[in-house]
């Protein structure tokens, strides 16, 4: 039980890079005091946390990549199977992303209003 909690545990903090990265591209914390103000969002309806660009597709799946590389290997410091887990755990999770943000790729071209705004979308 203690293994899945953590697995769950590391699938969901990895996302609260989103919201360091929304704060760099946008230069305030809107996404985290909407969610602060409505804790459902964060559960039932995501998609209303961010603006579109906000986060970004390739600045999301760096920064993921990142954050594995670098907390991996300072966990197998201390626990080699607690880091084989963790790496388990950021592996599924970086790859159901990247599934996933191919999967709706269509859908950002589709609503894109120009190249530009499209790039917006997926840097």
């Amino acid at each position: 039980m203690a293994v899945v909690a953590y697995g769950t545990a590391v699938g969901v903090c990895i996302d609260f890079d989103h919201f360091l990265i929304a704060r760099l591209k946008t230069g305030g914390w809107d996404a985290v005091r909407f969610c602060l103000a409505n804790p459902g969002a964060a559960v039932a309806d995501q998609s209303r946390i961010f603006e579109p660009g906000d986060v970004g597709v390739l600045s999301r799946l760096l920064s993921h990549v990142v954050i594995g590389g670098a907390v991996v290997p300072v966990i197998a410091l201390v626990s080699v199977p607690l880091a084989i887990l963790t790496g388990a755990v950021l592996y599924a999770h970086l790859l159901a992303d990247l599934v996933w943000d191919r999967y709706l790729l269509p859908d950002h071209a589709e609503v894109a209003t120009s190249t530009d705004d499209l790039a917006r979308m997926l840097g």
